[in-house]
């Protein structure tokens, strides 16, 4: 547990913001998941004040780490950007009335009705990955009569020291056109094309990195590339080095501080003016794009003990009333996480125990060997860090309901999404007509 003045434990209690955790799992009901306002604006104002220390920059938030219209407001109101990898991620930010200009589209096989909705909406940059992309993109924007601005996104060949299933840079990726062979040539076509106009290179090495010698060899050979393209009459406006900074799980990870976390943002940022100068470019204009690390950290979700299964000497199970439907990424990645009994939390956490979902699958477990005090049925169980892809990757299977958020803020707490019911599961289900 990452303590801090918004997460703590009081008179064996654990607190989010003002709020016993019991108090809000009894309030909006279990499994529930809770963000912490407070925590996610101080990480913003420190990422921005970071990345614009020394230069001109930008902080874009990743909303496929966690995606909803009250995050947006939050982000936005304190100098976010947004990045957005989908037409449903592009309509959010339009109703939580973002500035279009400063929406930066990603993806690797952007559909022809989401470059339609992106040129539609007049977002700032479309982040080409692909030729199919870069033909369509400059066929409607000419049609439209427009010149849009475009990043493209280049493999640096940097192998990320992370999970291999996050790794996005690596030889071989689906993501982006490689600095060694074929980036150069795709950015000179686009810059002779009447409907693109070529502002600057992305760079996304991978996630939940903490080893910083992956960034700096990541802007090392990218700056190389940006020279290498100045040779050739063609100026690297922007350069974009993506996000994946690593947040706490478990003690195995560091504990970090908004302040530390904005530290890897500056050094990101101070190396590629150092770099760039070095090589005689014109500085670019640094854009970092982190939203686990904006908002991991910040959700705590909230479940109630049920069965109980122990096994002596072989393993202990403690089944939650949520699991892989709220929480995939053990199922998807073994991904680890830490754990305390909310009403217990000053007690000591002397059992290793399996937390096991409610889903019909063996392999639905929130984690193995978790520390944790003695459990029994109707304790309220919570989870950290799970702000980031546990929302955002929610899933209704065996129709289970995703679970509500809660935004807490100091002594206020309230829905920012409200409780599916079953005939939100049920909604677009149909029989035709001739069935009946």
């Amino acid at each position: 547990m990452n303590t801090r003045d918004t997460l703590y434990v009081k008179d064996g209690n654990l607190y989010i913001g003002e709020f016993m955790a019991t108090e809000l799992a009894k309030r909006f009901g279990t499994p529930l998941y809770v963000m912490d306002a407070r925590y996610i604006a101080e990480v913003c104002d420190a990422f921005v004040a970071a990345v614009s220390r020394g230069g001109e920059g930008a902080v874009a938030f990743a909303n496929k780490a966690f995606a909803t219209l009250a995050t947006a407001r939050l982000a936005a109101a304190h100098g976010l950007w947004f990045d957005v990898v989908s037409g449903g991620e592009l309509c959010l930010m339009q109703r939580a009335g973002a500035d279009m200009k400063k929406v930066l589209f990603h993806g690797n096989n952007k559909t022809p009705k989401e470059i339609d909705e992106g040129l539609a909406a007049g977002i700032g940059f479309f982040v080409v990955d692909s030729l199919n992309e870069l033909e369509l993109l400059d066929e409607k924007a000419k049609k439209l009569g427009i010149r849009q601005d475009v990043l493209v996104r280049v493999n640096p060949g940097v192998s990320a020291h992370t999970y291999e299933a996050v790794v996005t840079a690596a030889p071989y990726s689906k993501f982006g056109f490689d600095v060694h062979t074929d980036a150069e040539e795709v950015i000179a076509d686009i810059a002779s094309r009447k409907g693109l106009v070529f502002r600057g290179l992305h760079v996304h090495i991978g996630s939940q990195i903490y080893d910083h010698s992956s960034y700096d060899q990541a802007i090392d050979v990218t700056v190389a590339f940006m020279k290498k393209l100045a040779g050739k009459g063609i100026v690297t406006d922007i350069l974009d080095m993506g996000g994946g900074y690593g947040i706490y799980y478990t003690d195995e990870d560091p504990k970090f501080t908004p302040k530390r976390y904005a530290y890897t943002v500056e050094s990101v940022a101070r190396r590629v003016r150092e770099k760039a100068a070095e090589n005689g470019l014109k500085q670019p204009f640094v854009i970092v794009e982190p939203g686990r690390s904006i908002v991991g950290e910040a959700g705590v979700t909230l479940y109630t003990v049920g069965a109980i299964k122990d096994f002596p000497g072989v393993r202990k199970y403690v089944a939650v009333d949520g699991g892989m439907f709220d929480n995939p990424r053990y199922a998807l990645y073994e991904s680890k996480y830490s754990a305390v009994i909310a009403n217990k939390a000053d007690k000591p956490a002397d059992e290793k125990v399996t937390i096991a979902g409610k889903c019909c699958e063996s392999g639905d477990l929130i984690g193995k060997d978790i520390p944790l005090q003695h459990a029994e049925t109707g304790d309220i169980l919570a989870v950290f860090s799970t702000g980031a892809y546990n929302y955002s990757m929610a899933s209704n299977y065996n129709l289970n309901a995703i679970p509500p958020v809660v935004m807490v803020d100091g002594d206020r707490a309230d829905y920012i999404v409200k409780p599916q019911t079953y005939d939100d599961l049920l909604r677009n289900n149909t029989v035709p007509e001739w069935m009946n």
